[in-house]
């Protein structure tokens, strides 16, 4: 196994009273690489663990009878008697000297992760002390290692290329544009608060292995951090808001699976940048993200469906308690029941609420719903369609609001997000509060929660889904109605189903 020690030089800078850290890197007989470290640090603030045999080799006399020097003894050597290991500050009072030195040991500890990651990535080549100086010297100074040129895009440049070039849809290339604002948040970060990075930056040519688990960690931690550094954050979530929506700028705290999904997306931008050729750098190389855990779905039945969509709203608002009303507006009733109108025409075909608020009278084409789902969209070459043969009561609910919208749109859609914040009234204006199984975001642990606090959009999608693939065993013909991307394993052999087959399907679920 490969080692790395750690000494001081016994040159003394005349000005500073300071000594240079010196590496050895060596692993048995195989090899024993040496270099100058670049920091300097004052010997009187570190101890320093050495083995005796080894350092009375070098010349410095170790007492016999004392496993430990006195501190006096211990400044005028430079050393502390210790077992072999490495430099470690000492806990003293907070100084300007101390929290440099302090700075110091950080660093040192990052240079010894930067050796052995660079080691791991050239096992298999002959190793000298000129290729363990290299690897100090990108460490200490990258930006001399930078390919200079005044064509060199940014991350946040090449970042927008990518969603240009691969035609994403608005949606998917928000979640991006997040992405963006997360690492721009981060580099912030290490710049105010990493003295030994005070000119970071997420460059795609130097970010290392150890960067892109360090960005991880903070995804996994940057609420807490914000709440530590409250200025700071106060000052970065101005410049990189959190939300896209204007004025919010509040931090939540990240589960596990959205901390996996950005890290993924991250990957995706590199493993493009790679390809594009826009660097040879492969900073994602050997580390494992881990897999995303989803519960059980859940979503409501035929039978559920049809008492929302029968439920005369007033009539259950005055007959619930003061407690059950909390919450729901009085004078809204008859908002509430557009937006179930519009729920219930959802739970019939199935799409994204990003595709529903955009559909209007041409997406229906002799009774089949007929679209191009915007997540799905196949890099802007030839596009999927999703088609879905209206049920009589969905055809009911389209002519019910014929002539109705001037915006060329079938129904008087709200944005999405009032959207769902409705659904859950209206689930609790129809009595649809029983209990179901979910999995907490950010504890990961399964919980019992009431449908009607959970409710939204999607939970339409999945009733869709749910209720069809209960009724039919080949979920082929659900993947072509509900958007999913062709050319999946699961819908790959089947991409032009008839519509008279889909049609046998909708009648199944009516």
């Amino acid at each position: 196994m490969a080692q790395i020690e750690q000494r001081l030089s016994t040159k003394v800078q005349k000005d500073t009273g300071m000594c240079e850290v010196l590496i050895r890197f060596f692993q048995g007989s195989k090899f024993n690489l040496r270099a100058k470290s670049g920091v300097f640090v004052s010997p009187e603030y570190f101890e320093y663990y050495i083995d005796r045999a080894k350092t009375e080799s070098l010349g410095v006399k170790v007492p016999g009878n004392l496993l430990t020097a006195t501190d006096e003894k211990a400044k005028k050597s430079h050393y502390v008697l210790r077992q072999s290991g490495i430099i470690v500050i000492k806990q003293r009072i907070e100084t300007p000297e101390v929290k440099y030195h302090r700075e110091q040991s950080g660093r040192l500890d990052s240079l010894r992760k930067a050796i052995i990651e660079a080691y791991d990535n050239n096992k298999d080549t002959n190793l000298t002390s000129d290729w363990l100086q290299l690897v100090v010297e990108r460490f200490m100074h990258p930006e001399k290692y930078i390919v200079k040129s005044e064509n060199k895009k940014t991350f946040y440049e090449l970042t927008e290329e990518y969603i240009e070039k691969r035609h994403l849809a608005y949606t998917h290339a928000k979640v991006f544009r997040v992405l963006m604002r997360e690492v721009a948040r981060y580099e912030g970060f290490i710049r105010a608060t990493d003295y030994n990075r005070s000119n970071f930056t997420f460059d795609i040519d130097t970010v290392t292995k150890s960067d892109i688990e360090d960005f991880i960690d903070y995804l996994r931690h940057e609420y807490t951090l914000s709440m530590e550094h409250k200025d700071l954050f106060k000052k970065l979530l101005s410049e990189y808001p959190a939300s896209v929506t204007k004025g919010n700028c509040k931090l939540e705290d990240r589960g596990e699976n959205t901390v996996i999904k950005g890290a993924k997306r991250l990957k995706s931008l590199f493993r493009w940048f790679y390809e594009e050729e826009y660097t040879k750098n492969r900073p994602f190389d050997g580390i494992n993200l881990g897999t995303e855990k989803v519960g059980t779905p859940y979503y409501i039945t035929i039978e559920e469906r049809n008492k929302i969509a029968e439920t005369d709203f007033v009539a259950a608002y005055e007959n619930m308690s003061e407690e059950e009303r909390k919450g729901i507006d009085k004078t809204n009733l008859a908002g509430y029941g557009i937006q179930r109108d519009i729920f219930i025409f959802q739970c019939f075909v199935g799409c994204r609420v990003g595709d529903l608020l955009t559909l209007g009278p041409g997406n229906i084409i002799d009774g089949i719903l007929v679209y191009t789902p915007h997540k799905t969209k196949d890099n802007g070459e030839q596009s999927m369609q999703a088609r879905v043969p209206l049920h009589p009561k969905a055809l009911e609910l389209v002519k019910k609001y014929e002539g109705v919208c001037t915006n060329g749109l079938l129904f008087p859609f709200i944005t999405a997000q009032k959207y769902n914040i409705a659904i859950k009234k209206i689930f609790k204006l129809a009595g649809i509060t029983r209990n179901v199984i979910i999995r907490n975001a950010k504890t990961g642990e399964n919980e019992l929660v009431p449908i009607d606090t959970v409710a939204s959009s999607h939970l339409a999608r999945r009733t869709f889904i749910g209720n069809a693939y209960f009724k039919v065993s080949d979920p082929n013909l659900i993947g072509k109605m509900s958007g999913h991307v062709d050319g999946s394993r699961a819908f790959k052999r089947y991409r032009n189903i008839e519509d008279e087959t889909l049609k046998s399907v909708i009648d199944l679920i009516g």
